[in-house]
């Protein structure tokens, strides 16, 4: 148990739950170790990757505030639906991404908003003397290919939404990869497995922790990578890329207020932990079978930096959030769908 963790959470909740001291703790002996005849225990589900580090410390100590206790599931990406889906959604709390946390529950009806949790892990890897893009210099982009890996999902589309607030076309490539010279030429990769220096683009757009390993791992190539600029960057400084969310018949309890400080106290905890106590920490929460993204060979402090994690409550990025969906909507108006109001939860 990360002791830091758990005092910044207690001191923040003790104050204003309704249980008063006792949510603190009890000698009681007839009583649980933190002073309650009884746990409430809620279901929290999160994709694996950069949403799930959110999630680390409150997996570290699953009770940090009595009488809450919270167990974590890590899933796959693409199993992460399920999870808040059908007549009887399983989580009580979720990660998700923020577009699909949209299109599934915008209208506010089965689950609202609590607040943004990640901020975009998006970098760019180039070889040679090409310089690192910044929105002074995007022009030059034009002619060149870039290497998208999930250009169909929020990076790619938040990508064409930078290239187009900046005046500058740009075009997706097909299968026989011919660059149009007077447009920036877009060229999809499924995953970055496939991303290497001779895989024949000019720059290419990864996530952590894939950037910094092939920073690492093409050290001593011929034509190394080196790390060129960021997509947050570009975008202003950041977009709301996961969100949480909580079901309604949790809103107006206070495990909502224990969540939500249990996140804010977890960013403290992905700066002073060590790589080491993060993975335990994530291992405890991965389903049976996950293949994890982090592991000993990849998960730094400069990853875990960059993977951006920040909690942001919804009354501080309504209005950002639902710009960003404008603007993914944008670029592809079928890719997600505006919110209404009752989706966010301004407690």
């Amino acid at each position: 148990m990360n002791k830091l963790f758990k005092g910044i959470v207690c001191a923040a909740v003790c104050g204003a739950a309704v249980l008063g001291a006792a949510a603190c703790g009890g000698n009681d002996d007839n009583k649980t170790d933190n002073g309650h005849d009884e746990w409430t225990t809620y279901s929290v589900y999160a994709p694996d990757g950069a949403p799930a580090l959110a999630l680390a410390g409150l997996i570290a100590d699953p009770t940090p505030v009595s009488p809450y206790k919270f167990e974590t599931t890590i899933v796959k990406a693409d199993v992460i639906r399920t999870c808040v889906t059908g007549e009887s959604p399983k989580a009580d709390f979720c990660v998700l991404p923020v577009n699909l946390a949209a299109t599934l529950l915008g209208t506010g009806e089965t689950y609202q908003m609590l607040g943004t949790v990640t901020n975009g892990n998006m970098y760019f890897l180039t070889t040679g003397d090409d310089p690192a893009l910044t929105t002074e210099n995007l022009s030059m982009l034009v002619g060149k290919t870039i290497g998208v890996v999930q250009l169909n999902n929020v990076p790619g589309l938040t990508l064409q939404a930078v290239l187009g607030g900046a005046g500058l076309s740009y075009t997706v490539m097909g299968n026989d990869n011919t660059v149009v010279a007077d447009k920036v030429n877009l060229r999809a990769f499924a995953d970055a497995t496939t991303v290497a220096p001779n895989a024949g683009c000019d720059y290419y757009l990864c996530p952590e922790p894939a950037v910094s390993a092939k920073i690492k791992g093409t050290a001593s190539a011929a034509k190394p990578f080196k790390l060129a600029g960021d997509l947050q960057q570009l975008h202003g400084g950041g977009y709301p890329q996961a969100v949480i969310v909580a079901k309604k018949s949790v809103i107006g309890t206070d495990a909502v207020k224990a969540m939500t400080d249990a996140l804010e106290a977890g960013e403290e905890y992905l700066k002073t932990a060590t790589a080491e106590d993060i993975l335990a920490a994530l291992q405890k929460g991965y389903a049976e079978g996950l293949a994890p993204s982090f592991n000993a060979q990849n998960l730094t402090s400069g990853v875990i930096a960059n993977c951006s994690v920040h909690f942001t409550a919804s009354k501080d990025c309504k209005d950002d959030v639902n710009a960003f969906l404008q603007e993914l909507i944008s670029v592809n108006d079928s890719f997600t769908k505006a919110v209404s109001d009752a989706f966010f939860y301004m407690g």
